[in-house]
């Protein structure tokens, strides 16, 4: 009974699940013309696998990207292969991007959300204050940085000298990963736009043999009203109408 349910597919010619096939007439004419490049023997008639209607998809966006842009990207290629595959392009990337941290950049990261917080701003000061305060008043026969306390000037020096590079690098990992985020935004907004066009294309065919039908059932509703308005006359004796 399983193998009755089974669809053979126009193109690859193997019995599917029903699930697994699209009808022919569902098939955009652009990707209908590429298909029977390859199966003369196809026509709208027959259904179709998602395999094969995803791969002759992927075939015809690839080529509509290469007419407008040339050569496709690295970035382009992905979202023709999730097309081809049928896969998801939605990922986490800042988990990816998070995973992939070395120790040292770990480090880096930590260090520059501290020195731009108000804590390590409220520690400095106090370090600060401290420092003046026990080499002016407390320590006053046995100061280890009088005045202009040289000894701070070189432990600020050296401070911020290591800050900004720490600082630096976690911009740049920032940087890195706010460009790795807008090209997973492009892949997905072009993926979009061409799942788009083709539901649009779908939905003008599908109100086209809707209005078809309608109008084939128009015509069949104008023939019976005829066909009982000869009755009527029939019946009240008129002559029916040549």
């Amino acid at each position: 009974m399983g193998e009755e349910a089974k669809v053979i597919c126009g193109v690859c010619k193997l019995a599917k699940n029903p699930d697994e096939v699209v009808p022919g007439q569902a098939v955009r004419a652009a990707i209908a013309d590429l298909i029977r490049k390859d199966h003369p023997d196809w026509n709208p008639d027959n259904p179709i696998c998602r395999d094969d209607l995803n791969r002759y998809r992927a075939q015809y966006v690839q080529g509509v990207l290469e007419d407008e842009k040339g050569d496709l990207s690295v970035i382009e290629a992905e979202v023709i292969e999730s097309l081809s595959e049928g896969e998801v392009l939605t990922r986490n990337v800042n988990m990816e991007f998070e995973e992939k941290r070395t120790v040292g950049q770990r480090i880096a990261d930590r260090l520059a959300t501290f020195g731009g917080s108000w804590k390590f701003i409220i520690i400095f000061m106090s370090v600060l204050f401290g420092w003046i305060v026990l080499n002016s008043i407390v320590l006053i026969t046995h100061r280890f940085d009088p005045f202009p306390f040289i000894l701070l000037n070189l432990i600020l020096s050296c401070l911020a000298a290591l800050q900004a590079p720490v600082i630096m690098m976690s911009q740049n990992r920032q940087e890195a990963k706010d460009r790795l985020r807008a090209q997973h935004d492009y892949q997905i907004n072009l993926k979009a736009e061409i799942e788009i066009r083709g539901l649009h294309e779908k939905i003008d065919h599908l109100i086209f043999k809707q209005w078809q039908r309608l109008l084939e059932i128009q015509e069949i509703q104008t023939e019976l009203m005829g066909e009982l308005s000869e009755k009527l006359r029939g019946q009240n004796g008129e002559r029916p109408r040549e």
